[in-house]
């Protein structure tokens, strides 16, 4: 694990396609002028010729890659999360999740680390919107390694699929020659006995920062990387919870509809252990430095490691 190379999912995204696009030449890449961004310029740079910006337009970008997708294409089309699942909800489940059909969405700027663009453009709900999509696949990679891997096993997937990016550079933490990635498998990082705690996104880092503070204080933790959110890896989950009996779930995500809620439905079903949810409560992001808000909200590693113990009884 590296503790010192911090790289943005989006730059990571960007970087996957214009390799994707050496390999198939039935990848296009859609923009809704945002290109510099959402780092999709990179492949505009190289394959200018399967690059389309369809302007400040995001709900008639779906359209269009909708209908790319119809032809036997494969279009990436990208915006921020605010937008791509927001702006553009109804044009997504009704002409890309009705259908079925195999259009790849890369949205970026996902979550409170957007910063000091504030809660207008800090969208919490993807993840729950996206969920509600009948076929929809909702990945969420923890960093540089995961998100290439996300976009290449998207690219080789048949059907819809969203992709969560975020704006702040986060440490790479699966540079290890044993990682793999596969849609719907979450990875165990760390054995523990006394609580489970299941992470996606920037929080994966966080969560095992959390643990070797637990450790130090005498909590065993297990910490699992859940980088798909839909299909959830419900036997991972339940494997763990069964465990320990205990779990934690940590997302930049709102608490209502996202990681939390997918997991506390598998739990709900089985009674194999309680849960503490750790994420956006009920309220809007507001203006801040990335650190700054992620600090606030408890999804670094102290505050990761506080909610752990406050659902443990261990704080005084």
């Amino acid at each position: 694990m590296s503790d010192t190379v911090k790289i943005a999912t989006r730059e990571s995204y960007g970087n996957a396609l214009a390799e994707l696009g050496k390999t198939n030449d039935k990848v296009y890449v859609l923009d809704a002028d945002l290109g510099n961004a959402t780092k999709t310029e990179i492949f505009k740079k190289a394959f200018p010729d399967r690059y389309i910006d369809c302007g400040i337009a995001e709900a008639n970008m779906m359209g269009v890659s909708a209908g790319l997708a119809a032809t036997g294409l494969i279009p990436f089309c990208s915006s921020f999360a605010m937008f791509a699942s927001g702006r553009a909800f109804e044009q997504v489940r009704n002409s890309i999740g009705y259908p079925h059909l195999n259009v790849k969405i890369g949205a970026t700027h996902a979550g409170v680390s957007v910063g000091e663009d504030g809660a207008s453009h800090q969208c919490n709900e993807d993840m729950a919107l996206m969920r509600t999509i009948p076929g929809m696949v909702v990945l969420c990679p923890s960093d540089d390694i995961e998100t290439k891997a996300a976009v290449k096993a998207a690219a080789e997937y048949v059907g819809p699929v969203y992709m969560r990016f975020g704006r702040y550079a986060i440490p790479v933490i699966n540079d290890r020659p044993d990682y793999k990635f596969e849609i719907g498998k979450g990875i165990l990082l760390k054995e523990g006995k006394d609580v489970t705690i299941i992470a996606t996104g920037l929080c994966v880092s966080g969560a095992l920062d959390a643990a070797k503070v637990l450790e130090a204080e005498g909590i065993d933790a297990e910490v699992i990387n859940i980088h798909t959110i839909k299909p959830l890896d419900t036997e991972l989950v339940l494997k763990s919870a069964k465990k320990t009996g205990k779990v934690v779930t940590v997302e930049e995500h709102s608490v209502i509809g996202g990681l939390g809620s997918a997991v506390a439905d598998v739990l709900a079903e089985t009674n194999a252990a309680t849960l503490k949810k750790i994420g956006i409560p009920d309220v809007f992001g507001e203006s801040g430095t990335a650190a700054q808000l992620i600090h606030k909200f408890k999804l670094d590693g102290e505050g990761i490691a506080e909610g752990v113990k406050d659902y443990l009884g261990q704080n005084s």
